[in-house]
Parts: structure tokens; sequence; C-alpha cells
């Protein structure tokens, strides 16, 4: 699949490994995706502000990945997503829920990895694997383009594929105005 991958659709994946890497993360994930889209400028023709959407996007990932509906189910349980996350945070401080968040090696790996047995915790720090939301993405970007007559998936394809799945990323591009018809029809193929 990657060979119908564009040099910009490329670049957006490989950097949003280095997102994820720089974040610390354990996996690229949707929202590694779009960051990357944001630094290569793949937004700007819709007129998206790089800053805004990237501290949304930080909003999210310190409530640990919960979107605004999640927030909203649990306010009618009477749960105050807001009021747990300052919780959390005081205890373990700042950024405590965010998926790339430090965390502390477990004595199960720490032994592994002294035996020569590491295992999915214990990579290489060069490779991010992708989680199965961001997988999706790039399958979905691949049947958006053939569904398009596109030989090619180029940004706007990945786009579009993290605009047709619900989710954090999904819902911050809408906060900001920028929809599956916007993008569609505001982006050159």
């Amino acid at each position: 699949m990657f060979e119908r991958f564009t040099r910009d659709a490329r670049a957006t994946v490989t950097g949003a490994a280095a997102e994820a890497r720089g974040a610390g993360a354990p996996a690229v994930t949707e929202e590694h995706l779009l960051l990357a889209l944001l630094a290569l400028g793949a937004l700007d023709p819709l007129g998206v502000d790089r800053a805004a959407v990237a501290a949304d996007l930080a909003a999210v990932r310190r409530r640990g990945g919960m979107s605004r509906a999640d927030e909203e189910a649990l306010a009618g349980l009477g749960i105050d997503l807001t009021e747990i996350v300052s919780h959390i945070e005081e205890a373990h401080g700042e950024g405590a829920l965010a998926a790339g968040a430090p965390r502390r090696r477990s004595l199960g790996a720490s032994l592994r990895s002294a035996l020569g047995r590491g295992g999915p915790a214990d990579r290489p720090a060069g490779h991010v694997p992708f989680t199965p939301g961001s997988k999706k993405v790039l399958e979905q970007s691949l049947r958006i383009a053939i569904g398009l007559g596109d030989r090619h998936i180029g940004s706007r394809h990945l786009l579009l594929a993290l605009l047709s799945r619900p989710g954090p990323a999904a819902e911050v591009l809408t906060d900001h105005g920028v929809t599956y018809a916007a993008a569609s029809s505001g982006l050159a193929a």
C-alpha cells in the first residue's frame, strides 16, 4: 500500500512517528497523524490555525483522549471529568493522563530486558508501532483514494480518512470548521 503514497503522504506518516517519539508515546495515534498534517501545512488551504488545533489536541490528550461526547456522557452520570483530571494531576503531575506521559518501567520489563527477552514494551527507541485506529486511517485513505478515482494516496486522502472516523482528531477538526465536505471541496487532489 505504501508504494501508492505520495511524497507528502509518506512525510505525514514519518512525521506522525516522529511526533509520537517526541511525545514519548508508546504508539502512533490518529492525533499524531493530524499533528503531522498540520506541521506539513496540509490544512493551510482550509484556513486552519495550526497553533489552535495543536492546543486543542493537547487538551484532549490531557483528558486522557476523552472526547466531548465522553465528557457529556460522564456528566450525565454525575461525573465531572475536569474535576477528575484535576485530582489526578494533583497526585501525579500535569499531563498524567496523556498517552505520552512518562511511565515508570515495570520491574518485569526491566528484568526481561536484562535477560535479553524484551517484549513489545522494550522495542528499540526508533520504532513506534501504529495503534489500530491509526492503521484504520491508513486503510481508509486507500479506500477514499480508490473511491475518488485517484491512483495515489495523498495528504488529502489521509485528512479525509481522519475525518471519516469518530474520535478526538475528527472532533477537534470539526471544532475548527474542517468537515469532510469542506476538506473534500477545499483541497486539491
